[in-house]
């Protein structure tokens, strides 16, 4: 007889396929139900890789793109939001390759560095949106600043592992590495936030790189006008 386990475990990815061919049919209330529970997730990561708001958002979208791309040959062999996240590092991977290249050839021609051209390329025109809790919204910036100062393969494992609350073996299978590496790459991290990062504030984790609301929305909304023109 099936434990209760095993029997949850097929209940999900009897779900996830659902879900999968339900997008691939373009639903718009499946990709609402996606993008609802995966945003931020998937924002998170890439964010985690590219350290730029706007770079993240984009590759997100991209990833969704191509996830849809691609829904007709998902088999449920890992979990959706699994899947996902791996789409997405893979397409933040790029984009971090890319620019490198392309900072490259810049200082090649000395132009200025990269980061700085694109700042002022993507200088946004939406006005800032005022914050009440200015107080939590410091004590985010300073978790971030943090998290953002950790090397890029130990900042990655932290944000899957650590505020994402993706296992061990979930993570290996996003960032395509042994349960091992991840398991060392997340130590280290904590090591290292600790030097910067007092006990008491860790806890606030939960609260950094908001991407939900009216963030999470758009997203949803840009998404679906671009399924869309797909047609």
């Amino acid at each position: 007889m099936a434990s209760k386990a095993k029997i949850a475990t097929n209940a999900a990815w009897a779900q996830d396929l659902l879900l999968a061919r339900r997008c691939a049919a373009r639903d718009p209330a499946a990709v609402r139900q996606l993008t609802g529970a995966n945003n931020q997730r998937l924002f998170r990561a890439a964010w985690s890789i590219l350290k730029d708001r706007s770079e993240a958002e984009e590759a997100v979208q991209t990833a969704y793109l191509k996830a849809f791309a691609a829904f007709d040959g998902f088999a449920g062999q890992s979990s959706l939001s699994t899947w996902l996240t791996r789409i997405v590092v893979n397409e933040s991977l790029g984009r971090l390759r890319s620019a490198a290249r392309k900072r490259a050839r810049f200082e090649d021609i000395g132009v200025a560095v990269l980061d700085e051209y694109r700042e002022k390329l993507m200088r946004g025109s939406q006005p800032a949106r005022p914050d009440a809790a200015v107080a939590a919204k410091q004590l985010r910036a300073m978790i971030e600043q943090a998290i953002a100062g950790l090397p890029p393969a130990f900042r990655t494992v932290f944000i899957l592992r650590e505020i994402e609350g993706m296992s061990v073996e979930e993570t290996g299978e996003a960032l395509g590495v042994a349960a091992a590496t991840v398991k060392t790459r997340l130590l280290r991290a904590r090591r290292k936030l600790q030097q910067s990062l007092e006990p008491d504030v860790r806890s606030a984790l939960e609260g950094a790189f908001p991407f939900a609301g009216a963030d999470c929305e758009a997203m949803t909304e840009r998404l679906l006008a671009a399924i869309s023109a797909g047609k």
